[in-house]
């Protein structure tokens, strides 16, 4: 007896203390409540699930308990009760991993006319990348990266030369303009995440991955690598400030682009011959 009202009260209690924990998602700064939904769903059907085991093994810790003189029945099998298992199980499974592949459909697929920007990765820090004037960002390799030019660019294309480098961990966005975020790691694997964003995404070193989001919220968030990336890892945030337009294009004036990082570092033009060197000794 003592045992099936163990089994009911903890039943009983995780249902209540999911209802009335203090400890919820941060509130959402994003397009992405769909993510939300999703789990929310996952939540439903695991949780009712959850309670109809319990609820089935405290009736049968007590409807069953030992009577002097009772023998059970020993019934190896019921083919009714396996289709009606097989049945629920997969109705339930399906609940769950049907608004997933929705919401995952929607995570790769990219609106048409999204501005774009870069996120670099590497041990234990965040650096950024926005095309300039011309809307393009410019090649990049890995080879290229050194102190002078530590976002590997190529020093050749026309295309990089306005490009605004940030060599900071604050990165600021515009309100209610859906980016496309490209994914560059230079070492090991990271994981660029924002929590109120609801989206992250691997960076793999090599490759370029990306996400895309919608900020809907105003304010200043944490940037955390979601991935195990070394001694430092703990150490591995930045900023992200979402803001309005006008205080956002005023940041964005303020940053330094390519071809002036490469005249303040060197202004006879000695790093760019450094830099071509580097390319054609470690050519693609």
């Amino acid at each position: 007896m003592i045992v099936a009202y163990a089994i009911l009260l903890v039943g009983i209690g995780t249902v209540v203390f999911h209802f009335v924990s203090p400890w919820w998602w941060t509130p959402i700064a994003s397009n992405w409540g769909f993510i939300d939904d999703v789990i929310i769903i996952t939540f439903w059907v695991t949780g009712v699930v959850f309670v109809a085991v319990v609820l089935f093994m405290a009736y049968c810790v007590y409807r069953f308990r030992y009577k002097e003189g009772q023998r059970a029945e020993y019934n190896p099998e019921s083919k009714k009760l396996e289709i009606w298992l097989s049945v629920l199980t997969s109705v339930g499974v399906a609940i769950m991993l049907a608004p997933g592949l929705w919401a995952w459909d929607e995570f790769v697929t990219v609106p048409e006319g999204t501005a774009e920007f870069e996120v670099l990765g590497q041990q234990w820090s965040w650096m950024y990348r926005f095309p300039g004037k011309d809307g393009k960002l410019g090649k990049s390799s890995t080879k290229l990266i050194d102190d002078d030019n530590p976002f590997g660019l190529d020093p050749k294309d026309p295309n990089g030369q306005d490009d605004v480098l940030i060599e900071d961990s604050e990165l600021h966005l515009p309100l209610n303009k859906p980016v496309k975020v490209l994914l560059r790691s230079v070492d090991v694997l990271h994981d660029f995440y924002v929590p109120e964003l609801r989206a992250k995404m691997d960076m793999v070193p090599g490759a370029v991955t990306y996400l895309w989001f919608e900020p809907i919220r105003v304010g200043t968030f944490d940037i955390l690598c979601f991935e195990l990336c070394g001694t430092g890892h703990y150490d591995m945030r930045g900023s992200l400030v979402i803001e309005e337009a006008d205080a956002f294009n005023e940041w964005f004036e303020a940053q330094s682009t390519f071809a002036e990082t490469l005249a303040r570092i060197s202004p006879e033009g000695e790093i760019e011959h450094k830099i071509a060197a580097n390319a054609a000794e470690n050519s693609f």
